[in-house]
């Protein structure tokens, strides 16, 4: 049952990735490129409608809400259009990510964290 919750998460993850290349992409219709961008924003987006920390409604947003938005958003793409976004999906989700990015963007929020440090003690 995990591992079956697991791929489900996959499948979803791989979606919103499609979902946002529809919203970019010229062929897809254009009430259906909004509703892409609406619901991959909002999946992808950290502040959600209801804060995770709300008893049992914090959760319902990330389990209902994205997953019947993604539904809805996928019937209004061409089945065609949609198939070749997935595939691109599943090709940007299959990449390595990058440890160097990460390293670098790490060390920019130390650097702000420290020179704001300073600023704060500077001003005592």
């Amino acid at each position: 049952m995990l591992e079956a919750a697991k791929c489900w998460a996959r499948l979803l993850k791989c979606d919103v990735v499609a979902l946002y290349l529809a919203a970019r992409s010229p062929l897809t219709p254009w009430i259906a490129r909004v509703a892409a961008a609406c619901v991959a924003a909002y999946a992808l987006s950290p502040i959600d409608l209801i804060p995770d920390f709300v008893p049992v409604l914090g959760y319902l947003d990330d389990l209902l809400i994205v997953p019947l938005g993604i539904w809805l958003v996928i019937r209004m793409i061409p089945a065609e259009l949609m198939t070749r976004f997935r595939a691109e999906a599943a090709e940007i989700t299959a990449r390595p990510r990058s440890m160097a990015g990460l390293a670098f963007i790490m060390a920019v929020w130390l650097a702000v964290l420290a020179l704001a440090g300073w600023w704060v003690l500077r001003r005592e």
